[in-house]
């Protein structure tokens, strides 16, 4: 039995070679389309890759039952952006500390923990614009203003880096870094309400 979200799809798995033959034909198949995979069941067993095509070695006659589960990308892009609200957080609070860092003269450790903060800056807003990719359904000014201040902020901050001015640096995390990473919660209530639209179409 081959099932999608609790209903059979009518494949046959004897018409398969392997698992990744039906996985694919799943894809093909349209069902899956708007909606991302969050788990996959072998046998009532989880399934997930541990090197690429793994799937491929998996023969369809040690299998008697897959079973895909997946929820819309709306719904996932909800989760998501809801999480995004913790790690503005977790942001403010690095500033903070390497702020205070600095003025203990503290310097290695500020530069380290700066460097972490910078990481998780730029895998924030890589991730924002993922979630901007998938909202189709308006342009965001305010996410162009935001980001445009912390392009802005960050070039700034690379300059003063190079020169070595850390207190310089600290009060640029503090008082400027700090609001403009929080006005990035404005832009994160805006995608979840377009996601919300978009869930109610």
């Amino acid at each position: 039995m081959i099932s999608v979200d609790g209903r059979e799809t009518g494949m046959d798995i004897k018409h398969f070679q392997n698992l990744e033959e039906i996985l694919l034909k799943i894809m093909d198949d349209g069902e899956l389309e708007g909606r991302v995979v969050t788990d996959v069941f072998v046998n009532n067993e989880s399934f997930s890759e541990i090197y690429p095509h793994q799937a491929e070695d998996i023969e369809t006659d040690e299998i008697t039952s897959v079973e895909v589960k997946s929820v819309p990308v709306a719904d996932m892009a909800m989760d998501i952006a809801g999480e995004l609200g913790k790690v503005i957080t977790l942001m403010d609070h690095g500033a903070r500390r390497v702020a205070d860092l600095f003025r203990s003269a503290e310097d290695a450790e500020a530069l380290e923990v700066y460097q972490d903060l910078m990481d998780v800056t730029r895998d924030f807003l890589n991730m924002i614009g993922v979630l901007r990719g998938e909202s189709l359904t308006r342009s965001f000014a305010s996410f162009d203003a935001a980001a445009e201040d912390v392009s802005t902020l960050f070039s700034e901050m690379m300059e003063v880096l190079e020169n070595e001015d850390w207190i310089l640096l600290a009060d640029l995390l503090e008082y400027e870094f700090i609001p403009a990473i929080t006005r990035w919660q404005g832009v994160i209530a805006e995608l979840k309400e377009s996601f919300a639209d978009t869930d109610k179409e």
